[in-house]
């Protein structure tokens, strides 16, 4: 009852009010128009009416600039389809902006054989940017029935096809119209995968590349997954292609195993792949029948819908994720191509300035051992390791660089620990004559590795020395260097660079009393705890 006064209250006060507005305006109105008719005689009711007509026409084109707005967002909420060709265009143009940032690193690589297969690639991409037809791959083994079920599918559409369906060897492509589909459809035959013999293993990598570069996968099967093609399914899904997995030869399964199957293959390609995406289908391929025995019928109907679903669906989007997706997967080759080329190029000069280093500190001693850690590192290489990874340095900044290692290693003690660890393995071979002239020498050659492999470390991570910073890098590539197979070749390399050389300028030992090294030198020690 109070509800209902309340409503009645507020009802009368509304309506008094638009009288009250309403009176207010007739009021308004009728002194403006008495104004007018004294200012302009006869003219006055006309001017009125104009003006009303003006305020009006203003007041209406105000009111649809506020709802165009609001129309806009409502017809692109409900037209979601129209933003793919958006989403289209800027994965297009980003593959695009990566291709041409791998055309300039392609400049940089020396290799040219890999240089050109690199560059292959590169072109097959951008001509992927312009094509129109989406590509589906028919991918599986060899007994899956792939190419019958590519036979069913074209029948179904457009009659028998050539060449003769058989085992393939070779990849194949066909063209499959479809209805209610602004772009043709590339359906691809390929190779059986999971065959044994070097010959199975090439087409098997055939067929690999032609997944790669899919819109859309149909991965066929025969029965329940095996390891090795769920790993496949896997894979394929991890790369980010879009798949439909496809049971086929349905037509010698009754129906119970049929559905059982279907549901085994749901379960294991849970949660990667949605259960609408594992489809039943029977390419019915011929076989030795009875003369009355009819023919058997393809059952592909189920999986053609499907398939003009996503395509209709998402066609657009898988393109440009497609073309995207191979794009960014060129440019991690690439990138990898050079990784290696600089981390030769590093080895090289490290390598150089290690023994030229060493050979001068052996011939010439430094009268302090702890000078080893500012002469291990040459501000020179390090100039030059910054040239090789694209890292333009100063003379001033190599050189502080080079000293902030030296004195970092310095002060944690690798020097005097490296020391000693070369002593150890120098004296089990070596007179203490020699080992004391080349300790020096040596010492500067092994800490100049470690030197300058941390320093290829930092420059390859744009200059970052990672979490631990410099010191943390250093010592990491102090105990890697430090291990067993690594320190042998050290020391290999040093008694034929340093020591032998060395012993040969000595005077003060007796002929024929030149040592030997042995085939295996002293074990070093690799705790990472104690350098000392």
């Amino acid at each position: 009852m109070k509800k209902r006064t309340r409503r009645l209250i507020r009802s009368g006060a509304v309506v008094l009010g638009a009288l009250l507005a309403l009176w207010m305006v007739i009021t308004l109105l009728a002194g403006l128009a008495q104004s007018l008719q004294t200012l302009a005689g006869g003219w006055g009711v006309p001017l009125l009416l104009v003006i009303m007509a003006a305020l009006g026409w203003l007041g209406w084109t105000t009111w649809q600039g506020q709802q165009s707005p609001r129309q806009g967002r409502r017809a692109s909420s409900k037209a979601g389809s129209q933003a793919l060709p958006m989403a289209f265009d800027s994965k297009r143009e980003a593959a695009g902006e990566h291709l041409d940032s791998i055309g300039r690193q392609l400049e940089l690589v020396q290799d040219q054989v890999m240089r050109q297969a690199l560059e292959g690639e590169r072109r097959q991409v951008a001509a992927e940017l312009e094509r129109g037809d989406l590509v589906v791959v028919v991918f599986g083994t060899g007994s899956s029935g792939k190419t019958s079920l590519i036979r069913a599918l074209l029948g179904e559409m457009v009659g028998s096809v050539e060449p003769a369906m058989g085992s393939t060897r070779a990849s194949h492509t066909y063209r499959l119209p479809m209805a209610a589909l602004s772009r043709g459809v590339r359906l691809v035959d390929t190779p059986g995968i999971l065959e044994s013999g070097a010959q199975g293993q090439q087409r098997e990598d055939m067929a690999r590349r032609k997944a790669v570069q899919a819109d859309l996968l149909l991965f066929v099967v025969d029965g329940d997954l095996r390891d090795s093609e769920l790993r496949m399914v896997q894979l394929l899904l991890s790369l980010g292609k879009r798949l439909l997995l496809v049971l086929n030869k349905c037509d010698l399964l009754g129906q119970h195993q049929e559905q059982r199957l279907l549901q085994v293959l749901r379960q294991r390609c849970t949660p990667q792949l949605p259960p609408e995406d594992v489809i039943a289908a029977s390419s019915a391929p011929p076989r030795l029948r009875p003369a009355p025995a009819p023919p058997p019928v393809p059952e592909v109907a189920a999986l053609l819908r499907r398939l003009a679903q996503v395509l209709r669906l998402e066609g657009d989007e898988l393109m440009a994720d497609n073309i995207l997706l191979q794009s960014r997967h060129l440019s991690v080759d690439t990138e990898a191509v050079l990784t290696n080329q600089r981390e030769r190029a590093s080895r090289a000069v490290i390598d150089r300035y290690a023994w030229i280093g060493g050979g001068i500190i052996a011939l010439t001693p430094l009268p302090g051992l702890d000078l080893l850690g500012a002469a291990a590192v040459n501000a020179q290489m390090v100039l030059e390791l910054g040239r090789i990874h694209g890292v333009k340095l100063g003379q001033d900044q190599g050189r502080e660089l080079a000293l902030a290692v030296g004195r970092t290693m310095t002060g944690l003690g690798l020097v005097k620990g490296g020391t000693l660890l070369l002593t150890a393995a120098l004296s089990a071979a070596w007179p203490a004559l020699v080992v004391a002239k080349a300790l020096q020498g040596v010492s500067a050659a092994w800490l100049t590795r470690v030197a300058g492999s941390s320093l290829m470390e930092y420059f390859s991570r744009n200059q970052d020395w990672g979490d631990g910073g410099m010191a943390a890098a250093i010592r990491k590539h102090y105990d890697l260097n430090r291990r067993q197979t690594q320190f042998d070749d050290f020391l290999t390399m040093a008694v034929e660079r340093i020591v032998e050389p060395l012993q040969r300028r000595l005077k003060g030992l007796p002929p024929g009393q030149r040592p030997h090294q042995p085939s295996t030198p002293a074990p070093a020690p690799v705790r990472s705890d104690d350098p000392e």
